[in-house]
């Protein structure tokens, strides 16, 4: 009885130090959600408030089909926008995962009016009406072990070529406009009677499930809260998932573990780039890297080099970055 206090009290006093420890960590979180906003663009202005009166940084999309984007900042200021969410019924339950990382991975507070919160280019397609079956990071492994299960990573070919699960195909898509004519041109539905896809977290998922769904597919499943929930509860022994994930933000890539990569991104083509890469004679910090030294045209290395140029001013000078923290609407596209 002795033995089961001693061991609980260290569990609670080891969750305990580990929250503390968290709390100086800077909080990001992806989030969405796919719901009915005809007044998206009345929320603009008060949803960017919020974002600075709570110390957030990072970019919100909004469209009438629901939100999307990924923000960071302290656990007070990460819960106070949740809860700012919160107080309106339709954002009640949005969708969010967390990691964390030691410096503020944006630079800017940003709010943007879009079309689509996640742009495949289709009309039709509304998640908020019909979408895929959502599977548990627990039940992905037995289903995508099933060799009638057909495995698609819906991302774009630099994201997979980081980290993909054992199996999947790559579409090599660049943007997630192309991924309809992917799935035209390469699967019939009377012959592939089931399809399982992921993304990084969730979302474009569920758009894609849609898509096929409308497509004529009838067994469509998808990975619930993306690759992010599945590294986050799936012990790594137990995992099919190889290499890193990419993310959207300054960290560029997670490991299984969640904590930051080791990759970079080139600021010229936004590949990402290995350590192997930046040993390259044709990777200038900043400027170029292997994957695009050759096909840059003057004018954008130009304007490269004169980015680095004021970035190592600014690191210099003990400055966070020469860009600034500014916020700003963003002009709708």
């Amino acid at each position: 009885m002795l033995a089961f206090f001693i061991t609980q009290s260290a569990l609670y006093v080891g969750d305990y130090c580990r929250n503390i420890l968290m709390t100086d960590k800077i909080v990001v979180a992806a989030l969405y959600k796919f719901v009915s906003l005809p007044d998206f663009h009345d929320l603009r202005e008060p949803l960017l408030n919020a974002m600075l009166e709570y110390g957030i940084k990072g970019t919100l999309l909004l469209a009438e089909e629901g939100i999307n984007g990924t923000v960071s900042g302290s656990r007070a200021g990460i819960d106070n926008l949740l809860e700012w969410f919160r107080q309106d019924a339709r954002l009640i339950d949005i969708d969010h995962k967390e990691s964390y990382c030691d410096e503020q991975p944006f630079y800017r507070t940003k709010v943007k009016l879009k079309k689509e919160i996640v742009t495949l280019g289709v009309e039709g397609v509304d998640p908020n009406k019909r979408v895929g079956t959502y599977v548990e990071p627990q039940d992905w492994n037995a289903l995508i072990a099933d060799p009638e299960v057909l495995l698609i990573d819906t991302r774009n070919d630099y994201e997979v070529s980081i980290g993909t699960f054992d199996g999947a195909i790559d579409p090599k898509t660049k943007t997630f406009r192309e991924f309809p004519d992917y799935i035209k041109a390469n699967f019939d539905p009377a012959k592939h009677k089931k399809v399982a896809m992921f993304c990084t977290g969730g979302i474009r998922c569920e758009k894609a499930s849609s898509y096929m769904l409308n497509q004529g597919f009838d067994e469509v499943f998808h990975l619930k809260g993306g690759i992010l929930k599945y590294l986050e509860e799936v012990p790594q022994e137990q995992s099919r998932w190889k290499g890193d994930c990419f993310v959207f933000d300054n960290r560029v890539t997670v490991r299984h573990d969640l904590s930051e990569g080791e990759y970079d991104q080139c600021h010229a083509c936004r590949t990402p780039i290995s350590t192997e890469d930046r040993e390259s004679e044709f990777y200038t910090p900043g400027v170029s890297c292997p994957h695009c030294w050759d096909s840059l045209p003057e004018k954008t290395r130009a304007g490269a080099r004169e980015r680095q140029r004021q970035i190592e001013l600014a690191q210099a000078r003990n400055m966070p970055h020469p860009l600034g923290y500014n916020a700003r609407l963003a002009k709708k596209d």
